[in-house]
């Protein structure tokens, strides 16, 4: 348990970073997502092959899988959509309502009841996305993208716990994203029809850092991340995931200064965020400490 949480602790931390690169690549929300899935593709395939661990499957999971990967991608395109039209900070806060969505979804899914305290807690990070939206009307349409990327970033641990049942960690992102990709592509023009880019080709610097988000956000980031799902709930892993808002406000606020244009309430709100992870965390650990002084 202590390693999956520190797997993934780490992914948050370079998920909270992908912010920072959405922010600095200065491509539209769907084709940053097209090139990120496009370089993750051509080279996960090679570092599975080296590991020995590319396989070929049957036909009817690579369909689901490839499900699975169309939510993720279009959980990045809403989220890098949200730091378009509103920034990285207000992005990062938005996506922490996965918490929220999490308690319905996951019940739903694995038939079971709705726990009472994790809707509470997800409650706690709406009201914190609530203050933020108040305070800040102008970040409207932003704000409605990082809701959808937040639903898309609940459902996708969800199905993941079952596929990680039968298939390795890189061998299932490579068909998620791969699958992710194909339907992406499909999907691109009639995007871009409603959401036109500026320019098409990435300039240099966008190269250099969308390498960077594919390698090492995405690859190394979906292995701990999967790999930490094997041990933790989908429940805890997204609640954790609410710490991507601290990492990733941080470094906003470190690249972009965003704390000059944020007023206190932006504060409350990432406090009551904090507050959820914190209470979430807390209830785990003396769930786990009661198991243990149970008598055999």
């Amino acid at each position: 348990m202590k390693k999956a949480l520190i797997q993934l602790h780490i992914a948050v931390f370079l998920a909270g970073f992908t912010a920072i690169l959405g922010k600095l690549i200065g491509l539209n929300e769907g084709l940053l997502v097209w090139y990120r899935l496009l370089i993750t593709v051509l080279t996960l395939p090679l570092i599975l092959f080296f590991k020995n661990q590319l396989h070929r499957i049957a036909l009817k999971d690579v369909l689901k899988i490839g499900g699975v990967g169309f939510i993720v991608a279009m959980h990045w395109v809403t989220f890098y959509g949200s730091i378009k039209y509103a920034n990285v900070s207000v992005a990062l806060v938005c996506f922490s309502a996965s918490g929220f969505f999490t308690a319905f979804f996951e019940p739903l899914i694995f038939n079971r009841n709705i726990i009472i305290a994790e809707v509470l807690l997800g409650m706690l990070a709406i009201a914190g996305i609530y203050i933020v939206f108040d305070f800040h009307p102008q970040f409207k349409v932003g704000i409605i993208f990082g809701i959808l990327s937040a639903i898309g970033s609940s459902l996708f641990p969800i199905f993941n716990k079952k596929l990680l049942r039968r298939f390795r960690p890189g061998l299932l992102t490579l068909y998620e994203l791969g699958g992710g990709f194909l339907m992406l592509s499909l999907l691109m023009p009639f995007y871009l029809m409603h959401f036109p880019a500026n320019y098409y080709l990435p300039t240099n610097w966008d190269w250099i850092w969308l390498l960077v988000l594919a390698w090492l956000c995405t690859v190394l980031c979906f292995d701990l991340q999967l790999h930490a799902l094997k041990r933790i709930s989908p429940f805890t892993a997204n609640l954790t995931y609410n710490l991507e808002p601290v990492y990733g406000i941080i470094l906003a606020f470190i690249f972009f200064s965003e704390n000059k244009s944020l007023n206190g309430h932006f504060y409350i709100g990432v406090g009551l965020i904090l507050l959820a992870v914190i209470l979430q965390m807390a209830r785990l650990w003396y769930t786990k400490t009661q198991v243990r002084i149970l008598p055999k």
